[in-house]
């Protein structure tokens, strides 16, 4: 009789041949090999002593690596497990599933081989030493589900310290596809993005980085949220995060909670989770759009958010217009990889919300403002562009 499975948190009893543990029984990936070893010569061609020359070779001429091994097309996925999904802390072994998951995204919709990751460690310094410690291995690092704020730190000091990409997928990867859908909102009911005033809910990783992402895109106004309300630079609690952001935004000087943002604002932006009350979302601009992406419960429900907005997005499945990351970073990394970009520029960015936006721009309706995940047009096409972006600015090394 097969053993019966305990979820650590509810201790409620899981049906051993449920599909969903079921899929994840020993893994969701393994370690192939490209070449055959079937005799002699082929062990000591891909073996000893054959592959003596080759260390040699890399030895002497370092950038041989990129040719001679899978280092150019291998991503590190790393975590330290504080920020899972919507489990919040949950450490760095029950991250493994998730890791896993985003390694087979890489292999499907980019043909990047990636490597899940999980640290033993929190301590910003320790995560730092850690992964460039493990980066000769590596052509990108994908850092995942690293809590706020230490993970704007760990990119920055990451990239300062390394010459290949890194990305922190929930901050920029969240940016790109949601620049990319309110591109198109705005397009689709006829309007600029440079006329509209936006309001995110959320000053963690992704509330931070769409804010900047809308500003470099034109944005007319954006104003973020916290718990306390707007963060604007007239407050005095802000961390040092919070106070660049509150420089860059809110020209027109709202204050006060999220519900006072959303009076006459014409996008709502939500990456917090909590519930939008339906009086609030009532005062908003008229045909205004509507991105609640909390999963699984958006902030503002599709039902409530229809009676008011022109556009509506959430992070589901189950409803049209999903802001997916799946649909930015395996393109983004190909892109970055295929030139071997040493970092992931705003540009490279941008290249690749523009390109996003573009594959369903003869398509749109405010039912599709955003391609499917399994568009297959997708991947190649932010490949395309982010590859020419990294060029344009000068960090490609092909």
């Amino acid at each position: 009789m097969a053993a019966e499975i305990i979820h650590p948190n509810t201790q409620d009893t899981v049906d051993p041949v449920d599909a969903v543990f079921a899929l994840h029984r020993g893994g969701k990936m393994e370690i192939r090999a490209t070449v055959p070893v079937r005799d002699a010569d082929d062990l000591s061609l891909a073996y000893t002593p054959g592959v003596a020359r080759v260390c040699t070779a890399i030895a002497e001429q370092p950038d041989l690596v990129n040719d001679y091994t899978w280092k150019s097309n291998v991503v590190a996925v790393v975590t330290d497990g504080t920020a899972v999904l919507g489990l919040g802390d949950i450490g760095p072994e029950a991250s493994l599933p998730v890791m896993e998951g985003k390694a087979i995204l890489f292999k499907q919709f980019g043909g990047v081989d990636a490597v899940p990751i999980a640290l033993a460690c929190t301590e910003v310094d320790e995560i730092v030493e850690t992964v460039v410690r493990l980066a000769p291995s590596f052509g990108g690092v994908n850092l995942e589900d690293i809590s706020a704020p230490r993970c704007f730190e760990i990119e920055r000091r990451l990239q300062d310290a390394l010459d290949i990409p890194i990305f922190h997928d929930d901050q920029h990867g969240t940016a790109i596809v949601t620049t990319a859908a309110l591109w198109n909102a705005a397009k689709v009911t006829g309007r600029e993005i440079g006329s509209l005033r936006a309001v995110i809910s959320g000053a963690g990783a992704a509330g931070i980085a769409i804010a900047k992402m809308l500003v470099a895109a034109g944005i007319g106004d954006v104003s973020v949220c916290d718990r306390r309300g707007v963060v604007h630079e007239g407050r005095g609690d802000l961390t040092d995060v919070k106070a660049e952001i509150a420089a860059l935004t809110n020209r027109t000087g709202v204050q006060g909670s999220l519900n006072d943002a959303l009076k006459g604002a014409d996008v709502f932006i939500g990456v917090s989770g909590g519930t939008v009350p339906e009086e609030a979302v009532a005062t908003m601009a008229e045909g205004c759009f509507i991105f609640a992406m909390a999963n699984p419960n958006p902030e503002i429900h599709p039902e409530v958010a229809h009676k008011y907005a022109a556009v509506v997005a959430t992070g589901r499945s189950d409803f049209p217009n999903q802001i997916n990351n799946v649909l930015a970073f395996p393109g983004i990394f190909a892109g970055a990889l295929q030139v071997r970009a040493t970092r992931i520029t705003e540009g490279m960015k941008l290249a690749a919300a523009k390109a996003l936006a573009a594959v369903v721009a003869d398509e749109l309706t405010a039912q599709k403002v955003i391609p499917s995940p399994f568009d297959q047009r997708v991947a190649p096409a932010v490949t395309k562009a982010v590859a020419e972006a990294a060029r344009a600015e000068g960090v490609a090394r092909l």
